[in-house]
């Protein structure tokens, strides 16, 4: 006799839990009908087969950690490299740039004093 999803035989009924959205299955056993033994070797079977895969789980869990703590490390390293770069990049900029500042000054200057000669030369 099967009742419900739960598939119980003779002597084992399956009662509705006490609340819609619980999980736990509730079994009401009639010992003078039931044969306990064959449940028992099911539900151990069952057990040993959860008891595989959480182990699998676990070890599945443990290299995903590991592969998380050396890319965690990776990025560090990656980071601190970044921020060196970037520090000698804005040191070459400061000085590069204060020199081409330089450069384009006297440029303006050199400019002026040929449009000013140009100019003396031109009124002769």
């Amino acid at each position: 006799m099967a009742s419900g999803a739960y598939g119980s035989r003779e002597g084992l009924t399956a009662r509705p839990a006490a609340s819609s959205s619980s999980s736990e299955i509730s079994l009401q056993i009639d010992p003078i009908t039931a044969d306990l033994d064959d449940h028992i070797l099911g539900l151990r079977g069952q057990v040993r087969k959860l008891r595989g895969v959480a182990q699998e789980i676990q070890t599945e869990a443990k290299y995903q950690n590991d592969f998380i703590s050396q890319l965690q490390m990776t990025l560090t390293k990656a980071q601190a490299g970044v921020k060196n770069n970037m520090r000698r990049i804005n040191k070459k900029i400061i000085q590069n740039g204060s020199n081409h500042l330089v450069h384009v000054i006297l440029f303006a200057l050199a400019c002026f004093f040929l449009v000013y000669l140009v100019s003396k030369f031109s009124r002769r």
